[in-house]
């Protein structure tokens, strides 16, 4: 059985889980270890089975719980060397691995896909996961859709996608101008628009679970993501995510395809 939740998405913090009967990894850690215990436990997963936390990129909200979690339960950190280097030392754990964009690392039955993509960090990645032929891959803080993120999702039967800002909302809203203009960058966020799109354009009928992430809760309302994902609910599961809970954890059992 496969097991998939998110700890938390949004810009204060995002935490992913993804694991099976014996092993998961954590991709981010950007809530206290505090947090990430009290909401795993509220959906029954057991921190103890967590073999390792992957690191997307240095922004505080995507690893500032990972010292203490990662130190506290002995787990080891992947951390691309520049991420490494523009991690704040307080943020940085005891046991570190170091690995190169494109590079793959086994977590027991876990394969675990490494890929760049476009923001504005010192080199950010996202992770795509492989158990027993199912793929779930992470892709979130993701500007313009470069070809890795398309030829990663294309291969994923479940994903959680970046849906961070609705247009309007994003330029009549309360962000000073040159915050917009980073946002709506190349190397800021996907909007709900870009989300549909990318989606859209994906060849095939593989894709049947996404969960939509990094909800902004200034330039975002779920009920627009929810709208803007009606066209595609027949063939898709949507789950929309929180900064404030977890979801509930989707369980898989069938085995979609080859890794």
């Amino acid at each position: 059985m496969v097991q998939i939740c998110a700890i938390a998405s949004g810009s204060n913090g995002n935490c992913y889980y993804i694991g099976n009967e014996k092993e998961a990894v954590l991709v981010d850690a950007g809530i206290s270890r505090r947090q990430i215990l009290k909401r795993m436990k509220m959906k029954r997963l057991d921190i103890r089975k967590v073999k390792a936390v992957f690191i997307t990129h240095e922004h505080s909200d995507h690893m500032r719980g990972v010292r203490v979690l990662a130190d506290t339960h002995n787990m080891p950190v992947y951390f691309t060397g520049d991420t490494l280097k523009n991690t704040r030392v307080q943020h940085r754990p005891e046991n570190i691995k170091l690995f190169d964009a494109g590079d793959s690392v086994d977590i027991g039955d876990l394969a675990v896909h490494s890929f760049s993509k476009n923001h504005d960090a010192a080199d950010p990645v996202s992770f795509r996961v492989c158990i027993n032929g199912i793929s779930i891959g992470v892709f979130t803080d993701i500007g313009e859709p470069c070809d890795n993120v398309k030829e990663h999702l294309a291969n994923c039967d479940v994903a959680f996608l970046e849906t961070n800002y609705d247009k309007d909302m994003l330029w009549d809203g309360p962000y000073p101008h040159h915050l917009k203009v980073r946002v709506a960058s190349g190397n800021g966020h996907m909007s709900n628009d870009q989300a549909v799109e990318l989606v859209n354009s994906l060849p095939g009928k593989r894709l049947k679970h996404l969960f939509l992430s990094h909800i902004s809760a200034e330039n975002n309302k779920v009920e627009f993501v929810l709208d803007a994902f009606k066209k595609i609910e027949k063939d898709v599961n949507i789950i929309a995510t929180s900064r404030y809970a977890p979801t509930d954890v989707l369980e898989l059992n069938e085995v979609f395809a080859d890794q």
